[in-house]
């Protein structure tokens, strides 16, 4: 199978925010360029005796993403000028001109399947559909996961971040709401951990199949986890779905300006007293996130957690009741 590699023109500024943004729209796999030098911390565990001498850096980068030659790639394209669009306003992406060319013949699809293997976060066992329970982790609780088109395994940062505060929080019965949930996996987290009900909302049609195939996975219902397409920031036809004041727990690991903006809708969907976890946030834009919060008297800070260089960070909606 022939791929098309298409390399978008950017900066290293922009690099991880781009990465976010072309795995939210579901494109598998992304390959970075650029002359940023690695750190001591970074050379960890690598075989290299000698590392290569690089070009001065000056602050560009390269993002290549790949497709299928016979996929219509000008609804994806869209997708990812869109989304380029978007990340002006928050950061310098350079030109983000998008060069198309052609690779060799390789089976980017099914390749990176054999690095996703079980895994476990504090007493939760992740695993791939594919493959079996290791016998050493079979007392653990159970989530079993296939990605589907990309949409999360649970091994990032960021969604193991977003389990540990989902376990920390959730009580027996509680409501979920779990904006952009992708393959659904911290949905599916909170009912195998107590919820009764959790909500899924996505961007993208595909992640709705993908969700609801790995809720049936798990024996969750589609009356226990149903998903909506749609964008819960300004669609107010998935605003009103949703309900209002009606969740005790919302998560939200998506990109760190778009959890800025739905710091001002949502707490709309929150009972009083609820918890808003957040992540999918670079430590470069944890203070930004702070601020906007800051600013929303309908919330209060609660904690920060932090994995590698990514962040979480969890509120509390304001319970105005006193009496």
């Amino acid at each position: 199978m022939k791929w098309n590699r298409f390399t978008i023109d950017t900066t290293t500024e922009a690099v991880d925010l781009i990465s976010a943004m072309l795995d939210e729209i579901g494109i598998e796999g992304i390959e970075i360029e650029d002359n940023v030098p690695l750190t001591e911390e970074d050379t960890k565990g690598m075989f290299i005796d000698i590392l290569p001498e690089l070009p001065p850096d000056e602050g560009k980068a390269k993002v290549s993403f790949y497709l299928d030659t016979d996929i219509d790639a000008d609804e994806t394209l869209e997708k990812v000028r869109e989304g380029l669009d978007e990340l002006r306003f928050f950061a310098n992406v350079g030109s983000g001109e998008i060069i198309e060319s052609q690779t060799e013949d390789k089976d980017w699809i099914n390749n990176w399947k054999e690095y996703f293997k079980p895994f476990t976060v504090d007493d939760i066992l992740i695993k791939p559909t594919w493959e079996e329970i290791p016998k050493e982790h079979a007392d653990k609780l159970l989530i079993e996961i296939d990605p589907g088109i990309a949409f999360g395994t649970g091994t990032h940062e960021t969604t193991q971040l977003c389990i540990r505060q989902i376990r920390k929080y959730v009580k027996d019965g509680d409501k979920v709401l779990d904006v952009g949930t992708g393959s659904g996996i911290l949905a599916i987290a909170a009912l195998k951990l107590g919820a009764s009900f959790a909500l899924g909302t996505d961007l993208d049609e595909n992640a709705i199949t993908a969700a609801l195939e790995n809720a049936e996975r798990n024996g969750i219902s589609q009356a226990q986890f149903p998903v909506i397409c749609g964008n819960i920031i300004d669609d107010t036809e998935v605003q009103k779905r949703a309900g209002f004041e009606c969740y005790d727990i919302v998560v939200a690991n998506i990109l760190a300006p778009v959890i800025i903006m739905i710091q001002a809708e949502i707490a709309k969907h929150m009972k009083p007293g609820a918890y808003l976890i957040t992540s999918g946030i670079i430590d470069t834009w944890e203070q930004r996130v702070k601020d906007a919060f800051a600013g929303n008297d309908e919330f209060e800070y609660v904690e920060t957690t932090y994995q590698g260089e990514w962040v979480s960070i969890t509120y509390k909606k304001i319970n105005d009741d006193k009496t």
